[in-house]
């Protein structure tokens, strides 16, 4: 997904911005950077986080830096932010989001204009760039982001510094937050709202959808106004927020212990049926808890992760080594295991991979039954707007694969929605289907209503696109 900071203030902003970036660490895996503003012009740092963490590849360089603005960003992919040089002047960008018609707008670009794009590993552009070529195809900065938030089918946040500000976009459907912290000497953007508590900064605003502001040291002057609809992503309370965020002011930790609830209440299981609930750390704690806490049947963690030397940000991007890092994180406490039935939270099922490893990695130190719930429905189309479940293929999700040897290749949009429908003999095949593949005892997912009441907002305002395909 990855994770930007924002910072204007009054004296040096570095400390503020390493920090602040940093506490983006688990959105994302590949690469991180910050730029900063100040007497001597923008200096810029990136480096590649796949083998160690934020912290100890940026320590050298904050130690050189200095200026008063500044933009930082933990990324999925590409090398950012970036420092551009146009007819705007000079300014530095770093986005959040998902491009899907990128090759087109490239295209689009190189026919009309005669512009050209660096090519990353593996032919890719970087996604950065692009949306620099599109602001830049307009007379000013503010018709340049609305512009090209326009053309992209996806989603795009953005914060982009001149030597006068830090503007910052939100996303026009606001599927990706971003959040204003004040303090006396100035101001910080963030995508997670607790980044910047622990550096002095209190809650200012939420910044709306498509909303574009500028912060400076002195304030914050919003641009353009918020839109009237928001379809913010609802898996950012299922996995992807960090258990101190909020989004829409609603806490992520308590959302979870909610689906975790709803789950319990469904099943109707009791400390007769099962001995204890565990949950796959990290994120798939909070909901065991609120299983355990509804059913009354004892929370136990069977399993620790090991994380002195495997923090969550060094995960490589080739799925096979992922596959045996997740496996090597987790020590069991065999003495909690053997002989027993568990029943094994997680936040989701996506490739089905990961928990089969994991139930194997329980019934292998003894455990009687493992008995698998998913915080969330089974994920049946892959992720338009962010980076979530990034597969070449949809037939990469399991409950996609199921689906198929079923129906075959070619399946129609209402035959899915069957699928989706957890109240339908479609449904339950694809479960006891899918229960079969990866060994469990049983298996059941959280229902889309019960999740979507979990948030409690209005579900017009959440996008569930992944388990139901609605846009």
């Amino acid at each position: 997904m990855g994770g930007f900071c924002g910072v204007a203030t009054k004296s040096d902003c570095v400390f503020d911005l390493f920090f602040g970036t940093d506490y983006h660490s688990h959105l994302g895996t590949r690469r991180a950077g910050m730029i900063v503003y100040g007497e001597s012009g923008f200096n810029r740092a990136i480096h590649n986080i796949e083998s160690s963490p934020f912290r100890t590849k940026f320590e050298k360089d904050v130690n050189s830096m200095r200026g008063n603005l500044g933009i930082g960003v933990i990324s999925d992919y590409e090398p950012q932010p970036l420092l551009i040089r146009s007819h705007h002047g000079p300014y530095a960008l770093t986005t959040v989001g998902k491009i899907n018609n990128i090759t087109e707008l490239a295209d689009e670009i190189v026919k009309n204009s005669g512009a050209h794009f660096m090519e990353m590993s593996g032919g890719m552009i970087n996604a950065t760039e692009l949306v620099a070529a599109l602001i830049n195809q307009q007379d000013n900065l503010i018709d340049g982001i609305r512009y090209a938030q326009d053309r992209i089918d996806g989603s795009l946040s953005l914060m982009l510094m001149t030597p006068k500000g830090v503007y910052v976009a939100r996303d026009k459907w606001g599927r990706t937050p971003i959040f204003i912290g004040k303090k006396e000497d100035g101001y910080i953007a963030t995508s997670e709202s607790f980044a910047y508590l622990n550096l002095g900064y209190k809650e200012y605003r939420t910044v709306g959808p498509g909303e574009i502001d500028v912060l400076t040291p002195d304030g914050v002057t919003m641009l353009v106004k918020p839109g009237s609809k928001m379809k913010i992503c609802t898996f950012l309370w299922v996995y992807y927020g960090y258990p101190t965020s909020q989004y829409e002011g609603v806490s992520v930790e308590t959302m979870r212990y909610k689906c975790g609830e709803h789950m319990a209440r469904r099943d109707g299981l009791t400390i007769e049926d099962a001995d204890m609930v565990a949950g796959v750390p990290d994120s798939g704690t909070p909901h065991a808890v609120g299983y355990a806490n509804e059913s009354g049947i004892p929370f136990k963690r069977p399993f620790i992760k090991y994380t002195p030397t495997w923090p969550r940000s060094f995960m490589p991007t080739i799925q096979s080594k992922r596959d045996m890092i997740a496996r090597m994180k987790l020590i069991p406490i065999t003495e909690l295991i053997e002989d027993q039935r568990l029943i094994l939270i997680d936040d989701s099922i996506v490739r089905g991979t990961q928990l089969h490893n994991k139930t194997e990695f329980l019934k292998e130190s003894g455990a009687a039954e493992v008995h698998v719930r998913s915080a969330c429905p089974p994920i049946m189309f892959g992720c338009k707007y962010l980076n979530f479940s990034r597969s070449t293929s949809e037939l990469e999700l399991i409950a996609r694969r199921m689906v198929q040897k079923v129906e075959g290749e070619n399946v129609d949009r209402a035959v899915l929605d069957q699928y989706a429908d957890p109240n339908t003999d479609r449904y339950a095949h694809m479960l006891d289907m899918i229960r079969d593949q990866l060994n469990f005892d049983s298996l059941s997912y959280n229902r889309l209503d019960d999740m979507i009441d979990s948030v409690g907002i209005d579900p017009d305002k959440l996008c569930t696109y992944c388990w139901n395909g609605v846009e």
